[in-house]
């Protein structure tokens, strides 16, 4: 089992402001429901395995095979979408040490990791935002890869709430966010074939 974070412990380089206190306390419930629910060891091996493959694996080797099939053809599309990544990271990092909100299973030990958080803040989650600005980027190139990615990117951003890891609002933001640096690397008339 992945080691526990006490919120005690937690040095926040910023103060966190009351808002986000009672915003996570509020969702809470919706961190504990989820575990309740969703309680079954296939289905936490289902999410664990779709969280891990969300860190970057099968996103880069879904740019891989583009490549691979396309050949420059696809040069256009992976262009955007390592630009959105390196964004998305630039961007995300940046967030979680602003706002040094404390993961789910952090503020409540009810709330158990299911599986190893990558750093130990939590808002915006970071594979939500990366899942959706790929998915829009691959998409919109390669529409019939929609029936397999649509799926996979809402099987990452639920995977984070049910393994503890974030709050509904992370990944909502998380999703905004990507959708927006999806849009905005698409407008970019640089990166063509």
């Amino acid at each position: 089992m992945p080691e526990r974070f006490s919120p005690h412990l937690i040095e926040r380089p910023h103060p966190v402001p009351a808002r986000w206190d009672r915003l996570s306390d509020r969702e809470l419930a919706w961190c504990l429901r989820s575990q309740q629910v969703i309680h079954h060891r296939p289905a936490i091996r289902l999410f664990a395995l779709v969280s891990r493959l969300g860190d970057g694996v099968f996103w880069y080797a879904l740019m891989a095979v583009l490549l691979l099939v396309y050949g420059r053809a696809a040069t256009p599309a992976v262009g955007r979408m390592l630009l959105a990544s390196a964004v998305c990271l630039i961007l995300y990092k940046w967030l979680k040490a602003r706002t040094t909100r404390s993961r789910p299973c952090a503020r409540d030990r009810h709330i158990e990791p299911r599986a190893a958080p990558l750093d130990e803040y939590s808002f915006p989650s970071g594979h939500t935002l990366h899942a959706v600005s790929f998915t829009l980027i691959a998409v919109y190139y390669y529409p019939a890869l929609g029936w397999l990615l649509l799926p996979f990117a809402t099987l990452v951003a639920l995977s984070r709430i049910v393994l503890g890891l974030h709050y509904p609002s992370d990944v909502l933001a998380g999703a905004l966010l990507g959708a927006a640096l999806a849009a905005l690397a698409l407008q970019l008339s640089f990166i063509q074939v």
